[in-house]
């Protein structure tokens, strides 16, 4: 029996609305242009021959998020941080590509929240909710290349991009986070000049 591309197009379509009332996906047009992680501040300073930067993220959650955090659902943010010539092209490897890994966690026995770096970090505790998460939205004084790596007639910049890592959900709830436009949390890439 040989099936028709609309036949198999119309099956796809029913599956795709069942999933969505299943799961109760809102509004999908509106939702995929949100950004609800920025980047609001990146300062950088040369001391000792090393570039270092500092920066400040803000991270607004969503509802269903920040429900999974005070349910004891860790959550990880990916920090992707690259240097590039200013005009490089597309094909022009990146000085530096570095990937860092935080993490939020509320302790229910202990009534605090705790902020590491990952991975084996020690992490810090707060009280509050809002106070973590504004320590999670800190960086400071990370040390990102030698300035001998840098050629003194071209400039640069620092890419920089936060996002939830879905992956490092757990497993019953990443089908649904994939699915859920409210889970897909991301600044984006913003750039910030290297400056001494």
């Amino acid at each position: 029996m040989i099936r028709s591309a609309a036949s198999d197009h119309a099956r796809l379509l029913v599956l795709v609305l069942a999933c969505a009332l299943i799961y109760g996906l809102e509004p999908l047009t509106p939702a995929l242009a949100r950004s609800d992680f920025h980047v609001q501040q990146v300062q950088t300073r040369l001391l000792d021959d090393l570039y270092r930067m500092d920066a400040r993220l803000d991270f607004s959650f969503s509802a269903e998020a920040l429900e999974a955090l005070d349910n004891g659902v860790p959550l990880t943010i990916l920090a992707q941080i690259q240097i590039r010539r200013v005009g490089a092209r597309i094909w022009e490897d990146s000085l530096l590509d570095l990937q860092l890994r935080y993490a939020i966690r509320y302790k229910p026995l202990a009534e605090r929240y705790e902020v590491s770096r990952l991975p084996d970090r020690e992490g810090r505790g707060f009280v509050s909710r809002d106070a973590a998460i504004r320590a999670l939205g800190e960086i400071s004084d990370l040390v990102l290349i030698d300035a001998a790596r840098l050629d003194p007639n071209s400039t640069y910049e620092i890419h920089l991009r936060a996002s939830l890592d879905i992956e490092e959900l757990p497993l019953p709830l990443r089908p649904i986070a994939y699915l859920k436009p409210s889970w897909k949390l991301s600044s984006g890439w913003s750039r910030w000049p290297l400056t001494p």
